[in-house]
C-alpha cells in the first residue's frame, strides 16, 4: 500500500470512470477499507482495501443483478470484461485514487474521503450484501435498471498519469 515515504511498485490499473465514484469502485474498496496517501495528489485521499474481498463482493453483486438481465447481451459482455480484467490484474490491495472526483466540489477533499470511508462505502456494502442475500430487492431493481452507470467503467491496463521514476 502507498505510505508517506514511497509509492508501491508494480501498480496495475483496474478501471476509470467519469464524474463520480461508481458503485463498482465502492464495492472494490469495500473490504478492509482504509485511507492512505494518494499516489498522485498531495492530501491523504487514497482509499485502499483488500483486493480479493472487494472483487468477490463486486462479482457477487454482478451475479445478483444479472438474474434480471439474462437476455441483455451488453450486460453479459460487461460482466465478462470486468471478470476477466479483475482476474488478470489481481493484487493484494485495491487503491482508489479519488483526487479528481473529490476536487470537483468546493468541499474539503480530505473530509470528503473521510465521509466516503466512514459512511458511503460501508452503507453501499451493506446494501449490496443485503441484495445478494435477497433482502434488498428494491435497491437491486434500481441498480439493475441503471446498471451502465454503476458497472460500465473503462477497464484498462494503462493509467492516464505517470509516477516519477517509472
Amino acid at each position: 500500500m502507498p505510505n508517506e515515504t514511497e509509492i508501491p511498485q508494480g501498480i496495475r490499473c483496474i478501471s476509470e470512470h467519469n464524474w463520480d465514484i461508481p458503485l463498482a469502485h465502492k464495492l472494490m474498496v469495500g473490504r478492509g477499507t482504509t485511507i492512505v496517501p494518494s499516489m498522485i495528489w498531495n492530501p491523504p485521499i487514497g482509499i485502499a482495501a483488500d483486493y480479493a474481498g472487494g472483487a468477490a463482493l463486486l462479482l457477487d453483486l454482478l451475479g445478483a443483478v444479472g438474474k434480471g438481465l439474462e437476455d441483455d447481451a451488453e450486460f453479459t459482455e460487461c460482466v465478462a470484461r470486468t471478470t476477466a480484467h479483475l482476474e488478470k490484474q489481481q493484487a493484494k490491495h485495491f487503491v482508489l485514487e479519488t483526487g479528481e472526483i473529490v476536487s470537483m466540489t468546493d468541499d474539503d477533499p480530505v473530509e470528503s474521503v473521510r465521509r466516503l470511508v466512514s459512511t458511503d462505502i460501508p452503507d453501499t456494502v451493506a446494501r449490496a450484501e443485503a441484495a445478494i442475500a435477497g433482502r434488498n430487492d428494491h435497491w437491486l431493481a434500481a441498480v439493475r435498471n441503471d446498471w451502465q452507470s454503476h458497472f460500465a467503467s473503462s477497464y484498462r491496463e494503462v493509467l492516464y498519469f505517470s509516477f516519477p521514476g517509472n
